[in-house]
């Protein structure tokens, strides 16, 4: 899913604003939504995919303007009331105010067949597709061609498990692209190491 979550390599924005060491939390609130969220994970009523992609549906105004914490309170609130645990009008009433939540859900996709064999070393291309629904790939890489320097275990494939789909694992690989590659004339030459799911790539030509 192509949203404004997706601002890594983007420029325009400024510097990086760097504090130094602060407190995870503020408020009180903060500890209570995040406590909440890992709780619903660990009963398996949500895992970290829905949520993540309950975060990235919130319409764009909302989530520029919104806390790390008010993103995560977001997401809870939305899934709470796609999986029936609450309605929006219950839960408007408990609040006594409108409680913003994220845009419906895009279709979500599983592992394909015949995914190629990929070894380190190999040289691989991003596959440059666009979908709907949820997926664990930078926007800045797509089309990019880089070399496997690293492969992971098995994990859950993030476009199906998003969406509730069935489907097997899939190994994500560390793949090493060039900074010069992503940012043409816009980058020092650096190494830039991103895990990519084997769904996402295809043997470099």
């Amino acid at each position: 899913m192509d949203g404004f979550h997706d601002l890594g390599g983007r420029q325009g924005f400024g510097r990086v604003a760097f504090h130094g060491k602060t407190e995870p939390f503020h408020e009180s609130w903060e500890i209570m939504i995040s406590a909440i969220s890992g709780k619903l994970v660990a009963r398996h009523i949500y895992n970290m995919d829905e949520f993540r992609y309950a975060i990235e549906r919130m319409d764009p105004r909302h989530y520029v303007g919104a806390s790390y914490f008010e993103r995560t309170f977001t997401a809870v609130a939305t899934l709470c009331i796609e999986k029936g645990l609450i309605e929006h009008e219950a839960l408007n009433a408990a609040v006594s105010e409108y409680v913003s939540i994220s845009h419906g859900k895009k279709a979500g996709r599983v592992t394909p067949e015949n995914l190629p064999e990929l070894n380190i070393g190999d040289r691989v291309t991003v596959k440059p597709e666009f979908v709907p629904g949820h997926v664990r790939m930078p926007a800045y890489i797509r089309g990019k061609t880089g070399v496997v320097v690293g492969i992971s275990p098995e994990y859950p494939f993030p476009d199906a498990a998003a969406h509730g789909l069935s489907t097997r694992k899939q190994r994500a690989f560390d793949v090493c692209f060039r900074s010069t590659d992503l940012w043409t004339d816009g980058a020092d030459d650096a190494e830039v190491h991103v895990g990519v799911f084997h769904s996402y790539l295809k043997k470099a030509d």
